[in-house]
């Protein structure tokens, strides 16, 4: 099984929509295409938007035969499916099976001319799946006879951002270890860094595994059973079980994206001045102006092979579920410490003011 990069991520929603019209508005995603009973897509209406490389997919049940129907009923809006580029869709659904994975869907072909798309999926975590997506043609066209693809728009979109960096999954305690192997074990992932986190009394542990591509991160996290319950726990409650607290997405401009999405009224999560004052003495002089990341909130940190520079939107989840960060690399491959320690207390401040 060669598992590339994340092919598209599927959102379960409400109202497709309107969960377009905010990414659209805000964010600056465009929508390429549509899909319902009139193409093919039996109790379901979805919306394919596109920025850069990055394609969401949101797809909402009109009745309660779909599975969306029973996802939004639980968790609310949220990531039902990360899908993953392979070279055969039916070779990587037996080999995950040989190795452990619980099969969700078998292999469907979706092909008109000389454009086909071969999908399948496995169970990930919770109730989300992973679908290995195998394409050949026009690798814009999305489903083949099951989603109708607009004509490009002839705006110039910003491209704010160009792929998924990462995401980062919650799981209950105790279920870190056997994740972090699962995906080692079905998938080849490889684990490139792990952190023990507190804040006040709370804590959580963290691991990161990537794909051999490279090209897919998931930050696994889950809270210290022992210590106070916090935001995991709670995003937990809130969510009912394991899944995506937040998905990271790579541009090359954070300072400028971050001014033009605050003008389309996007907000994010603030940081103390101090943080600011420290930083120099702290990381040494970053690649970016201080100033600049002080009047954007911008936090940044290195690892072995350079800087990244990440900021956090606040949620808009009804369920406070789910955020959106943006995130700048400079060489980076991995995550600083400090980050992440100040990205949980911002979160906290965040739910404490909220509250």
């Amino acid at each position: 099984m060669r598992i590339d990069g994340v092919d598209h991520v599927e959102f379960y929603v409400g109202d497709a929509q309107q969960y377009a019209f905010y990414l659209c508005t805000a964010f600056g995603f465009r929508v390429v295409g549509q899909g319902g009973p009139e193409t093919g897509l039996a109790d379901q209406r979805s919306l394919l938007l596109r920025q850069g490389g990055i394609r969401l997919l949101l797809t909402s049940p009109l009745n309660e035969r779909h599975p969306a129907a029973r996802y939004v009923a639980r968790h609310g809006d949220g990531v039902a499916a990360i899908a993953f580029e392979v070279d055969d869709a039916a070779e990587a659904l037996a080999t995950a099976v040989s190795r452990g994975a619980v099969v969700v869907d078998e292999p469907v072909r979706y092909q008109v001319g000389d454009d086909r798309v071969v999908t399948s999926s496995v169970i990930g975590f919770g109730d989300v799946s992973h679908r290995f997506v195998e394409r050949s043609g026009d690798p814009e066209t999305f489903l083949p006879g099951a989603l109708d693809m607009f004509v490009p728009d002839p705006e110039e979109s910003d491209d704010l951002v160009t792929v998924v960096d990462h995401a980062a999954i919650c799981l209950p305690a105790g279920e870190l270890g056997p994740t972090v192997e699962f995906y080692q074990r079905v998938f080849g992932f490889s684990q490139i860094f792990e952190e023990f986190i507190e804040v006040g009394e709370q804590a959580m542990d963290s691991k990161v595994v990537q794909s051999p591509s490279g090209k897919i991160t998931f930050t696994l996290i889950e809270p210290v059973a022992d210590r106070k319950p916090g935001q995991i726990d709670d995003f937990l409650a809130r969510h009912g079980g394991a899944g995506v607290q937040h998905l990271a997405l790579l541009g090359d401009d954070i300072v400028g994206a971050v001014k033009t999405l605050e003008g389309r009224g996007v907000r994010f999560l603030s940081t103390p001045e101090a943080y600011y004052a420290e930083l120099e003495e702290r990381l040494g002089l970053p690649d970016l102006a201080i100033s600049d990341l002080r009047d954007t909130n911008v936090l940044v940190d290195r690892d072995h092979w350079g800087q990244v520079f990440q900021i956090f939107t606040q949620s808009m989840h009804v369920r406070r579920t789910f955020f959106w960060e943006l995130i700048d690399r400079h060489g980076a491959r991995t995550f600083g410490s400090g980050n992440i320690k100040a990205l949980y207390a911002a979160v906290a401040h965040d739910e404490t003011v909220d509250a």
